[in-house]
């Protein structure tokens, strides 16, 4: 009986533990929540103030959004980058952080940090599908996809036991014939910034996958291309 009542005594305490741990935001919802009330209440005074585009991706859009601002800002832009995210994470989030907010399109830029293994090994297939599946919601809602290629990266500073470069170019390749089949436009960044070898070279980025100010600059001019015939 004592045996019984020590072991109730225990799981009591292991529950109240665990309820009393902090709950983790894995996916980051409440990052951009209170900017995303903003646009809200910005819409619902005038629908015409919904954003052109929303640009979903991980640390690469993040510091896009921070080191040139006025690219966003200035054109009606949102920026909705979280750093480290993989796309599943990004997939979880995209209801709050693409639909709720009604844009025009959204550019969709992710599949480095799955590589990295962020999350866990994936297969560049569930990246893909991953990513497939924040089309077809955008589809659902009237929202235009447009994706983007991985950028050039032979060298990940967080995980240097991995060689990304040729997954970068094979997930390029899924992620290109994605777009074809389901006729969707391919923003092709990979081509104007790779430096022969598969990574950034030093006058497009100070850690071979991260652009750099002459980085982002290059890639908006290409996706303005895009985004200027909506």
């Amino acid at each position: 009986m004592m045996r019984v009542s020590l072991l109730l005594t225990f799981l009591f305490a292991s529950l109240t533990l665990v309820a009393q741990a902090p709950k983790k935001d894995w996916a980051k919802y409440e990052k951009y929540a209170a900017a995303n009330e903003v646009i809200l209440q910005a819409i619902a005074a005038d629908p015409d103030a919904a954003p052109k585009a929303v640009f979903m991706g991980n640390s690469i859009t993040e510091l896009w959004a921070k080191h040139r601002a006025s690219f966003f800002a200035d054109n009606g832009y949102v920026p909705r980058g979280i750093s480290g995210q993989t796309t599943y994470q990004m997939l979880a989030r995209f209801q709050r952080d693409v639909v709720d907010l009604h844009p025009e399109a959204v550019v969709i830029l992710a599949g480095i940090n799955d590589i990295a293994e962020n999350s866990g090994p994936i297969s560049l297939e569930n990246i893909v599908g991953n990513i497939k599946s924040m089309c077809d919601i955008a589809w659902a809602n009237g929202i235009q996809p447009i994706l983007c290629s991985v950028l050039p990266c032979d060298y990940l500073s967080w995980r240097k036991d991995l060689t990304p470069a040729q997954d970068v170019v094979d997930l390029n390749t899924k992620i290109l014939a994605l777009a074809q089949s389901e006729g969707i436009a391919y923003v092709d960044y990979y081509t104007a910034l790779d430096n022969g070898q598969g990574g950034l070279g030093p006058e497009h980025s100070g850690d071979r996958c991260h652009p750099n100010e002459a980085g982002y600059q290059i890639m908006e001019n290409i996706i303005q291309s895009f985004l200027r015939r909506l």
